[in-house]
């Protein structure tokens, strides 16, 4: 069969995923992970060496090559699909000059919040899609031009995780697709090109970035060593694609009224499609672009899966007999998950606060941290970890709030990532919604919505909503009543709460002495 590879490349690991059309459905052939460490070098910071990220995308492609190659199939395009809003400096052959700084870096705190003190904020994300907040390329190189800015002025090229996998694979040179671009503060998604104001905070001048191209747009092949060391034709036509939140939408079939996509694995996320670029005057959600025709409108919360591998560790993950360290941290988070659904809805009145990597929308607000409000003697591991995941689809309800304030109507809601593969998850994410969940077939929703958008820009499938249709989607939870009336009565606490311990968590802060 003709197969499409679509590479994913996130912030732990670079996921690829071969996928081939089969009557009515897309089936997937081959996956392989290749994973890499978040380097943390002091509080606050969140990088990635941009070396590893390119042999992994390297070693990735290789595997499923491999694969597809021993099933008999034939690779007619590889898609791209990159996480948001990662920044790093490249050189003038697209080699990089430093580490990449990930979207969970705070560095940039100070700068987002000197946007929103003096009014600028909101036109800034009227006109960019983007919340002024430190995850931006636009904070970020504002923090750069202020704390290095000869370094800025003559770096040739600024980038992230997309112009760097571009460069590790083609020859084409800066180049950067409509999706990523959309994400990073910086560029204007209605007049469609890179905002001057946002270009003159950031310290950087229009040179500086990459050309932008439509994300069905077709690369040349493969540079010749990368060809070899896949095992690729050096003339497979490479679809530059899109950001990784938008693909997870296509990956799930949500680019269909009414459908929004979840995603719940380290972090998370809530979005719905409209057909041009809608911001929220609220400025709570972000707007970016899929295709030229299709945007994706929702919000991002910093705190999912990590929470409960956080509990894995701090809890001590119940097991049976001796816990060995090679013991995968899968299995433990299981284990932990399942002692969870033992306990109670609403965990006793125990609520929590997730914010473990602080938080991002609605609020947007820096230095949030994470909290527990109500614990008493009675309340166990299973308890803390429960309140953590039912913390956790709260935020996930407000940004469906946000939706439904800005008059996007979602009646259903269609969910991957790794965390899914949980009951409990499943059913708090309904039960908190108050909406059926549909879990797609595949864990792999971002590596399929590169899949799916390949086949698109090849003319293999006529629009995107076909390309939807072909999505396997399992059977629908259904919210339970009980639960879903108890998380509504309970959801005005969460802001509430959090309210009331900003000054507390910034006190807390400046006390640390492990603070920056």
């Amino acid at each position: 069969m003709d197969v499409v590879i679509g590479l994913d490349c996130g912030t732990s690991a670079t996921k690829a995923v071969a996928a081939a059309l089969d009557g009515s459905r897309v089936v997937v052939c081959a996956t392989a992970s290749e994973a890499y460490p978040l380097l943390v070098p002091a509080p606050g910071r969140a990088e990635l060496d941009p070396a590893l990220l390119q042999a992994a995308v390297v070693r990735a492609l290789a595997a499923v090559a491999a694969d597809v190659a021993a099933r008999g199939d034939h690779v007619v395009a590889v898609c791209l699909s990159a996480a948001m809003h990662g920044t790093l400096p490249m050189g003038e052959d697209g080699s990089p000059l430093g580490p990449l700084v990930t979207w969970a870096d705070e560095r940039a705190a100070t700068e987002a919040a000197s946007l929103v003190a003096d009014g600028r904020a909101r036109d800034l994300h009227r006109r960019t899609g983007t919340p002024v907040h430190a995850m931006s390329p636009l904070a970020k190189l504002a923090w750069w031009s202020r704390h290095d800015p000869d370094l800025v002025r003559r770096t040739p090229r600024w980038g992230g995780v997309k112009e760097l996998i571009v460069a590790a694979l083609c020859d084409v040179g800066h180049v950067v697709d409509l999706s990523c671009a959309s994400t990073t503060g910086l560029y204007d998604i209605h007049a469609g090109r890179w905002d001057e104001e946002a270009m003159e905070f950031a310290g950087v001048r229009v040179g500086q970035l990459a050309e932008v191209l439509p994300t069905t747009e077709l690369l040349t092949g493969l540079r010749p060593d990368v060809a070899a060391a896949t095992g690729l034709p050096p003339g497979v036509p490479i679809v530059i694609g899109a950001a990784d939140g938008v693909l997870a939408n296509l990956g799930v079939g949500a680019v269909v009224p009414g459908a929004a996509a979840v995603s719940l694995g380290t972090s998370g996320a809530l979005r719905t499609v409209v057909p041009a670029p809608a911001v929220d005057p609220a400025a709570g959600l972000f707007c970016y672009a899929l295709t030229q025709d299709h945007w994706v409108v929702g919000g991002p919360v910093n705190n999912a899966g990590s929470v409960v591998r956080w509990a894995s560790r701090a809890f001590d993950a119940p097991h049976d007999g001796p816990a060995p360290e090679s013991e995968p941290a899968d299995l433990r988070d299981a284990a932990l998950l399942a002692e969870a659904g033992e306990a109670p809805v609403g965990s006793q009145g125990l609520l929590c606060l997730p914010y473990l990597l602080g938080e991002r929308a609605p609020w947007w607000r820096p230095g949030l941290s994470g909290a527990y409000v109500g614990l008493r003697r009675e309340h166990g591991r299973g308890h803390l970890v429960r309140a953590a995941v039912e913390g956790v689809c709260q935020q996930l309800a407000l940004v469906r709030d946000a939706l439904d304030a800005t008059g996007l109507d979602v009646t259903e809601v269609r969910a991957t990532g790794g965390a899914v593969v949980s009951p409990l998850w499943v059913s708090t994410l309904a039960a908190t919604l108050d909406l059926p969940v549909r879990v797609a077939g595949s864990p792999e929703g971002t590596g399929l919505g590169a899949c799916l958008l390949g086949f698109f820009a090849l003319e293999h499938l006529p629009d995107l909503e076909t390309a939807a249709s072909l999505v396997e989607l399992h059977d629908t939870v259904e919210p339970d009543r009980v639960a879903a009336e108890h998380y509504r009565r309970m959801r005005p606490l969460v802001e509430r709460s959090m309210l009331a311990l900003v000054e507390v968590f910034a006190e807390l802060d400046t006390t640390n002495p492990a603070s920056p």
